[in-house]
């Protein structure tokens, strides 16, 4: 399947309705909604975000976003696919479209923070090439968080 796959405003419409479905999904998986160490990504720390759609019906299925943490590491925020979408590679695209854009603008790391509620994604990130590392930044000393990191190459390509 083929999705379209776009920048969009932060307060696009699709996106936030996608990453309110995130929050609902993310409070339920924890139980509360005081899940998130750190600060929440906003418009004003936002690098990038994409959303996917499937261009068949238009509607949005996917999205995610890139954070500049350092001149040459950024940090992936608000990955999420619609469940009727998920295992249809949805995923992979909007993470490869993310590395390619930090490919571009010159960041060779990709980090990530996800949860231990959160398995799925965790099998996610190891397949794609993410190993985990110590907690950093704002994660330092959550038992909430998972972190993970990618190196890119100039084509995107991790580094073995």
């Amino acid at each position: 399947m083929t999705w379209t796959i776009e920048a969009r405003p932060w307060d696009d419409a699709d996106g936030t309705a996608l990453r309110a479905a995130q929050r609902a999904e993310l409070d339920a998986r924890y139980g509360s909604d005081d899940h998130e160490p750190g600060t929440p990504p906003s418009a004003g720390d936002i690098d990038l975000f994409l959303v996917a759609t499937d261009p068949a019906t238009g509607r949005p299925v996917g999205c995610g976003a890139l954070r500049r943490l350092t001149t040459t590491t950024a940090e992936v925020k608000r990955m999420y696919v619609a469940p009727g979408s998920r295992g249809s590679g949805v995923s992979t695209a909007i993470l490869r479209a993310l590395e390619q854009a930090a490919v571009d603008r010159g960041w060779t790391t990709i980090r990530l923070e996800t949860g231990p509620a959160q398995p799925d994604a965790m099998r996610f990130y190891e397949r794609e090439g993410y190993h985990e590392i110590p907690l950093f930044g704002a994660y330092i000393g959550s038992e909430l968080s998972v972190c993970y990191e990618r190196s890119l190459t100039p084509t995107g390509s991790p580094i073995p």
